[in-house]
């Protein structure tokens, strides 16, 4: 595989960077991506084919189950650099039905030492989905419940994103705005979950 990985990018520089030489010209001097992505590590959703961009578009972090944690200095810093820096107005927090983290809430292994842990910023999702379907007293198929905690677990993380005070402010000056997605595998289609647009800095 790794000799794949080498023979396609010999194929990248003699087609597609060949052909758009001026484009990675400009775009090796400085990078203006206009949405910083938070997605799921997941090998099956890459960001660029799903959206159909160009490099320099996106700025990009992914980890498992697109969980936005608090202590995480990997992504404060991401976000710092993107809203300091970069002066990225909108971010898209995007899961996808089908996600391994958030099928493991349920399917923890005795093998697994880090996983468990990094999950833990995601469980309050899950916990809201079965109380909501406990009251309402309607049973659901085991992927209805996931697809519904998939969902649950964008908004949870918009949340979380919103906890980080230079996020809060630059939502609240206007500068910023959240949005919350959901990609299908099934269909290739994305579902707009929830928005938090940018507020006008007179409100």
């Amino acid at each position: 595989m790794i000799n794949d990985l080498l023979k396609g990018n010999r194929r990248f520089v003699e087609t597609v960077f060949e052909r758009e030489r001026p484009y990675f010209a400009e775009l090796s001097k400085a990078q203006h991506p206009t949405v910083l992505w938070i997605g799921c590590s997941d090998s099956r959703v890459p960001v660029n084919t799903i959206t159909q961009t160009r490099p320099g578009e996106i700025f990009v972090h992914r980890n498992v189950a697109n969980i936005v944690a608090g202590a995480d200095w990997n992504l404060s810093a991401v976000l710092e650099f993107s809203i300091n820096h970069l002066n990225i107005p909108d971010i898209v927090i995007c899961g996808h039905y089908g996600c391994g983290g958030i099928l493991a809430l349920d399917n923890t292994s005795e093998h697994d030492q880090y996983v468990p842990i990094w999950l833990n910023s995601a469980r309050e999702a899950a916990h809201r989905v079965d109380g909501r379907l406990q009251a309402a007293g309607e049973p659901l198929s085991a992927v209805q419940r996931h697809r519904l905690i998939v969902e649950e677990n964008v908004s949870l993380q918009m949340e979380h994103l919103l906890a980080y005070p230079f996020v809060a402010r630059a939502v609240d000056a206007g500068k910023l705005a959240v949005h919350g997605w959901v990609y299908d595998m099934d269909t290739g289609g994305i579902n707009v979950q929830t928005s938090r647009p940018r507020r006008p800095k007179n409100e």
